[in-house]
């Protein structure tokens, strides 16, 4: 197998339950590696629940984890990530869950086993805000909230 030349970040994990699945990347290029239903869970139409992964993990300073939707769950489902994408901080340790909501009209029942989302690790520099009593100029300006639509 070719190796594929990014960076690795090693983030160790804990299986809180016997049945946790470590996260997979499906692809050697891919960006999200994909994370799973520890239990079956229905949710019913408009709802919102926390699908349980078994799983925590020390992130490493400066970095987060995350909570993005797979593709083809989205397409295929009426199921949503609610706060995608989701932040996991480095200073957690509980077990990752996954908030998901069912936006159809029929109930929806994730099994065990079934991949729900995707995790991403990405870097996060803080912020040094500067208070000042002008920003500088732009072309755009404060024109926002699609503003770059033609009529």
């Amino acid at each position: 197998m070719i190796e594929v030349p990014r960076e690795r970040v090693k983030v160790e994990i804990k299986k809180l339950h016997e049945d946790a699945i470590i996260p997979q990347y499906a692809h050697k290029t891919d960006a999200g590696a994909d994370v799973f239903a520890i239990e079956e869970t229905t949710i019913k139409p408009h709802e919102t629940a926390l699908i349980k992964t078994g799983i925590s993990v020390a992130i490493p300073v400066g970095y987060e984890i995350q909570v993005r939707p797979r593709s083809g769950l989205s397409l295929k489902t009426n199921l949503r990530v609610a706060n995608a994408p989701g932040t996991i901080d480095s200073d957690y340790r509980g077990e990752i869950c996954v908030i998901m909501t069912n936006i159809g009209n029929l109930s929806t029942t994730i099994k065990k086993g079934d991949k729900i989302a995707q995790l991403v690790i990405s870097p996060v520099p803080m912020i040094d805000w500067i208070e000042v009593e002008e920003l500088s100029p732009t072309e755009r300006g404060e024109s926002g909230f699609g503003s770059t639509d033609k009529a």
